[in-house]
This record gives structure tokens, C-alpha cells and sequence, in this order.
């Protein structure tokens, strides 16, 4: 029996990658008085469907999917939430 999987995937840069886009974002927002941040990172939101016969597929198609395209294994870590969609 197919199921269908409402998955949540995150993609942020590994810490020790250097992050651009945070620094310029926290630099405009001291700018305008929050001056208290200490550090803003900037990432990725993506959301999906799919259909598959169990978790545990899945799972092994979403990190597939992370892997080869959504994230770059080499700069980026990725996780993601799944949960099966009641029909």
C-alpha cells in the first residue's frame, strides 16, 4: 500500500563555513538598533510530498534527494522532518 509523506527539510551552512548573507543581515539590523544579536545564519526551507510504501523509504529518498541536490555535502548540513499524511 502507497503512503503519502509531507516531508520538512532544513539546510544550513556547516559551522565553520563563513556565512555572508548572516553577516550582511546582522549588519542592517544593528543598524536599526538590535544591536544584541550575536550571530544570524541564513538557510534553506524546503518542503515536498511524496508518496512511498513506508518510512523507512522514504527516508532513504529524502536523504537521496538532500544529498544530490538540495544541499552541498561539502559546505551544508541538512535535516528534515517526515511525517505521514492521513488520508
Amino acid at each position: 500500500m502507497i503512503k503519502k509523506y509531507q516531508v520538512y527539510i532544513y539546510v544550513t551552512l556547516r559551522p565553520s563555513v563563513l556565512d555572508p548573507a548572516g553577516t550582511a543581515v546582522k549588519s542592517g539590523l544593528a543598524q536599526m538598533g538590535h544591536k544584541n544579536l550575536e550571530q544570524i545564519r541564513i538557510g534553506k526551507y524546503i518542503e515536498l510530498k511524496l508518496n512511498a510504501t513506508d518510512e523507512e523509504t522514504a527516508r532513504e529518498q529524502v536523504e537521496l534527494i538532500c544529498d544530490q541536490l538540495l544541499a552541498n555535502p561539502v559546505i551544508e548540513n541538512y535535516r528534515f522532518e517526515l511525517n505521514e499524511v492521513k488520508i
